[in-house]
């Protein structure tokens, strides 16, 4: 026999996979309704109340120790619920090892991390295994306990990891009440059946110890459901997704060329070398990349400049400038009003973008989503707006497959400038290419570049690893800023072409935002969501790559890349966590269509998951769900590690200065509601002043796992700053 209706209560110990967790709980518990709350925002009375209207609980992984009131939060009183009130349990990792500390246990630091590794589980067959054949899971833990003998604990599973830690309990099972626990993570993409069938054995064995005691759990009173909130998936409007009505409906006037012309030679014709306008060139300068997107500018362009200390958005039209407040509203919600306002155009179906806001959007924009205090110490240091967007209204866009340009405006009655911009772009020479070598005046002893502190970034690394093995993170992105001054003896144009020569990516972009000028080449997509109805959400993180050269194939990419531990455990963080934020907006349907899949581009062979949710019916045609996604997905997963807000708290005390525009976002929101956003990475950036010399940023680091050597990861990071380097003929 079932309970009818089951209602579970989901403790999140403010993980990076709760999400996942709740997903699992769906499909394993038939017809579950899921509540979540956080640990340390419930009181025990609180929670001894709640439980009562529950038909089981599960208490999630997260970071931290058993052992530290800040991480547990409300968990341990759990294990000590009275009789009266007993209820069935059951922990994940951080649950698992609370359970165990609680009855006795000795807490232990392994020898030798587990982080995004999967172990093949002995297990006795019994209790949460019963009918479960082999199973490999896997386990994100620095952490682990050791059961005293003849407690009330008793031990269902373990991992042999041979010299490296021994015999490492894998779950438990209390004696006497109906307390269940997994050391490894059921709800990770890469466990198999000791993720589904094991949570459905739990609910077998929570359902026959209900119906043998009689419970029945009360109805949810008015004022837990105040404590509660909604359940899990949550599809509340939120500020962002809900708000006045459409101003405009138009169609966005298109026309459509076939001519061969280079994109340096279209925005060559359109002025670029202007440096005293804004200019805004989203770049597909190689494979795998498909459209350029070259935004035709007004004198009276909308410029949207925002900094994450300040109360007020900035509007900017030409020499005009005013303040808005925020008061109760979110960045995210003015941006979205300022979207409604202006969506329902209809363009060219074949072209993804057809007018919107371009632009670029900081890390520290993301740290605040999580609600990571921000470093006011820090603000003189870093100038540059956290979000810094124009509102483009006509653009052309170049097909680099069918070889086709699409030049559009959503003006109304722009006719007479599109066709004037046909003409122009017919009368620019089909022959016109870039430049196919660095400028005259670009040499080696032009730039003078100023590292990162070599031995202060050592040792930064050693502090993470030091996070890592206690606990408080399963991987840290630590990165630094690199800093080039040059003479004002090359436009930031020239800069960008020689950029785009020495490292082509498929996500380039020079972005002219004044005060800020943003140059890229990026060969990662972060976030791309197509048209409603029916949108897809598509993340494509990358962790792993190698550079091509002689005898490089991909045989020998796959094999250097796919069989690394480190290389794949860094993707599979990733991809457990992008789920999670996922999972977050769109609910259930949320897959990993690849898994350390090697692609080809120009110059590297890279390792790349995909990760694609769908909305339900009831959301399929809202044209502000994008925007959603990015906001719960900021910052890039792949930029901080995981459990991403404990990682970010962690990084802020490990780096120096905030990060910037590097490793935040930048791409397009479109009027039509799709949106497509790449991680800033092989970047740099400068703010404009009026000195003599230029002084440009940019940011580099890696991953830092149990796995990493300090002196390999100042290497990775001084190989990544050479893209960059390339836009002023810097050697290091």
């Amino acid at each position: 026999m079932t309970i009818d209706t089951p209602r579970i209560l989901l403790v999140d110990s403010y993980d990076s996979f709760t999400f996942n967790l709740a997903s699992l709980c769906r499909q394993a518990i038939p017809d579950c309704t899921i509540h979540i709350v956080k640990n340390d925002q419930i009181s025990v009375e609180d929670l001894f109340s709640l439980v009562k209207t529950f038909s089981a609980v599960i208490v999630g992984p997260g970071p931290g120790s058993p052992n530290n009131p800040a991480d547990i939060g409300a968990i341990r009183a759990l294990w000590k619920i009275p009789d009266a009130d007993l209820i069935p349990i059951f922990g994940v990792c951080l649950g698992h090892q609370s359970l165990a500390v609680e009855h006795g246990a000795k807490l232990k630091q392994l020898d030798v991390v587990k982080h995004g590794q999967a172990s093949k589980i002995l297990h006795t067959g019994t209790e949460l295994f019963e009918g479960v054949g082999e199973i490999s899971a896997v386990r994100y833990h620095s952490l682990h306990v050791e059961l005293p003998p003849g407690g009330d604990i008793e031990p269902l599973a373990w991992a042999d990891d041979g010299s490296e830690n021994g015999s490492v309990l894998m779950a438990a099972k209390h004696k006497h009440r109906p307390f269940w626990s997994v050391q490894y993570h059921p709800e990770s993409a890469l466990t198999d059946e000791g993720g589904p069938s094991v949570l459905q054995n739990f609910w077998k064995l929570a359902s026959q110890w209900t119906k043998k005691r009689g419970r029945r759990p009360q109805l949810l009173s008015p004022s837990a459901r105040t404590i509660l909130g909604p359940s899990w998936p949550t599809f509340l409007p939120s500020d962002i997704t809900t708000g006045s009505p459409l101003l405009t409906r138009n169609q966005v006037s298109t026309a459509t060329l076939s001519l061969h012309l280079t994109v340096t030679s279209i925005c060559e014709r359109l002025g670029v070398h202007n440096e005293e306008v804004p200019f805004v060139l989203l770049d597909s300068a190689a494979k795998p990349g498909r459209y350029s997107i070259i935004g035709v500018l007004l004198p009276d362009t909308i410029h949207i400049l925002y900094s994450v200390y300040d109360s007020s958005v900035t509007i900017k039209r030409g020499d005009a400038q005013t303040h808005e407040l925020l008061e109760e509203r979110d960045i995210w919600s003015w941006l979205g009003e300022f979207m409604r306002r202006r969506s329902g155009l209809v363009g060219c179906p074949d072209i993804p973008f057809w007018g919107g806001l371009v632009g670029l959007l900081s890390y520290e924009l993301g740290t605040t989503s999580l609600c990571v205090p921000l470093r006011s110490d820090r603000r003189q240091r870093n100038r540059h707006h956290d979000v810094n967007l124009v509102y483009v209204e006509r653009s052309v866009v170049i097909d680099h497959h069918t070889q086709k340009i699409y030049v559009q405006s959503s003006l109304p009655n722009d006719k007479l400038w599109i066709s004037q911009m046909v003409d122009t772009l017919k009368s620019v020479s089909s022959g016109t290419s870039q430049s196919t070598s660095l400028p005259k005046e670009m040499t080696p002893t032009s730039s003078r570049v100023t590292l990162p502190d070599r031995l202060r970034y050592l040792s930064r690394i050693e502090e993470a690893k030091a996070s890592l093995f206690s606990g408080d993170s399963y991987e840290l992105c630590l990165t630094a800023n690199t800093r080039v001054e040059v003479d004002r003896d090359l436009t930031s144009w020239e800069r960008y072409k020689a950029l785009r020569l020495t490292n082509p990516a498929p996500h380039s972009a020079y972005l002219r935002l004044h005060p800020s000028t943003f140059l890229s080449s990026s060969p990662e997509r972060f976030l791309s969501y197509s048209r409603p109805p029916n949108p897809l959400f598509e993340l494509r993180p990358i962790k792993g790559t190698i550079r091509k050269a002689p005898g490089i194939t991909r045989a020998h990419a796959e094999q250097a890349l796919q069989g690394s531990c480190k290389e794949v455990a860094e993707n599979l963080m990733i991809v457990d966590l992008i789920r999670h934020d996922l999972h977050g907006v769109v609910g259930l349907d949320v897959k990993v269509k690849q898994f350390c899949g090697v692609e080809e581009y120009e110059t590297v062979w890279q390792m790349v998951s995909v990760i694609e949710g769908k909305l339900p019916k009831q959301l399929e045609g809202n044209s502000q769900i994008g925007l959603e996604v990015l906001k719960h997905s900021l910052p890039p997963g792949s930029m901080t590690g995981a459990p991403k807000k404990r990682s970010v708290e962690i990084l802020q005390s490990l780096e120096d200065e905030d990060r910037s525009l590097y490793s935040g976002v930048f791409g397009y929101w479109c009027i039509g509601g799709s949106g497509d956003w790449s991680v800033a990475i092989r970047s740099c950036f400068r703010y404009e002043d009026k000195e003599d010399v230029e002084e440009w940023v940019i940011g580099a680091g890696g991953a830092i796992t149990a796995l990493s050597e300090p002196e390999a990861e100042w290497d990775e990071m001084v190989t990544k700053l050479r893209s960059a380097l390339g836009a002023f003929g810097a050697r290091l």
